[in-house]
């Protein structure tokens, strides 16, 4: 198996496959010159970095944002929130499943106290973000979700901003990043190269790495369609639990993002993107030629930082399976402190810090 192939594949599947990896990597003696890993607590003294000056914050001190905005961008009328000196820096920041905007609700005010424009999107079937069209497949390819992105980059006339992001967030920016390093001045990515395709999707893994994954296997069946749809606030908060099992968040930091999977197209869109992956539902014509290029592992040259929290109990690669992906600036940092798989949510200092670190970088 070649290492483009290998790579895909572990990024894609989980920790199981991660130990092979690792070890491939090993046995073939790929130096990690230029992998940095930085261990913090979540409100470590960040005086080392460019983001020394950031406030001390404890993660949930705002609860709300200012007024939503909407707007036509590419097949979707886009919710957002926008904040910030509207001539600053911009900087695009990218949820997950089965998250939402909140999840940047600390990271905003400190990005923006520090003279950043500050983009937050809600990602198609997510909160007030709508089709324009009735008749729009209700596609959840992650190509169609990088493009929604392009296309509100474009309508906000913003040439290049830091994209940043974790889980479905994380690898928008990863396919923005690699296919129009154009519009990425730098990335700040959770979880490393996420960057898949079908075809990986195929692949059998170990028992535990498939336990790992028992949700996608749930949604492709009528009956995990129904379930998701029928459950969604008890699913998804588990899901919150099992992949943050230390993040204490209470009832109503739920409630503000559960909200957001109300949206009428959320089922439809989930269920997609995971029956893709597995190569159990067909995409669209319009993104095979974006989609054979995803295929090939293409390597990310923008300046970037990846995190990882220490306690992320969701599937995740290992930081030096994916370092080679990263061909210009780089540095790993993990967060220590009982940091789960909503960094930006239960980190948000060190979030912040890394996009003003690696925004210095480019």
């Amino acid at each position: 198996m070649s290492d483009k192939i290998d790579v895909q594949r572990r990024n894609f599947f989980g920790t199981a496959a991660m130990t092979l990896a690792t070890a491939q990597f090993a046995l073939a003696g790929t130096s990690q010159a230029g992998l940095t890993n930085l261990t913090a607590a979540a409100d470590a003294d960040l005086n080392r970095t460019k983001s020394g000056s950031l406030p001390a914050i404890k993660p949930g001190t705002n609860t709300a944002f200012s007024a939503l905005k909407q707007i036509d961008a590419g097949l979707l009328n886009v919710g957002y929130v926008e904040t910030g000196p509207t001539n600053g820096p911009a900087v695009l920041l990218l949820h997950g499943w089965p998250y939402d905007i909140y999840s940047f609700v600390d990271v905003a005010p400190l990005l923006a106290g520090s003279g950043y424009r500050v983009i937050i999107p809600y990602l198609r079937g997510y909160g007030s973000t709508r089709f324009l069209s009735p008749t729009s497949f209700r596609n959840g390819q992650p190509s169609a979700i990088a493009l929604d992105m392009i296309a509100l980059l474009d309508a906000l006339r913003i040439e290049k901003a830091v994209v940043a992001g974790f889980d479905w967030g994380a690898r928008t920016a990863n396919i923005m990043a690699a296919l129009w390093p154009e519009r990425c001045k730098a990335m700040v990515s959770v979880s490393g190269y996420l960057i898949g395709s079908q075809q990986a999707g195929k692949m059998p893994l170990p028992p535990k790495a498939e336990l790992q994954w028992w949700y996608q296997f749930y949604f492709a069946t009528e009956r995990g369609q129904l379930g998701y749809d029928k459950y969604r606030r008890e699913f998804s908060r588990l899901i919150w639990q099992l992949a943050s099992p230390k993040w204490n968040f209470d009832d109503a930091t739920f409630e503000r993002s559960a909200s957001a999977f109300d949206n009428p197209d959320h089922v439809a869109i989930v269920i997609h993107n995971y029956r893709w992956r597995q190569a159990l539902a067909d995409g669209e014509a319009r993104y095979e030629d974006i989609e054979a290029k995803l295929a090939q592992g293409p390597a990310i040259a923008v300046p970037t930082i990846t995190m990882e929290g220490d306690a992320n109990g969701a599937p995740h690669p290992e930081p030096a399976a994916y370092a080679k992906k990263f061909s210009g600036k780089y540095e790993h940092r993990t967060i220590s402190g009982g940091i789960g798989h909503n960094l930006p949510q239960e980190a948000p200092r060190a979030f912040a810090g890394a996009i003003i670190d690696v925004d210095g970088e480019a």
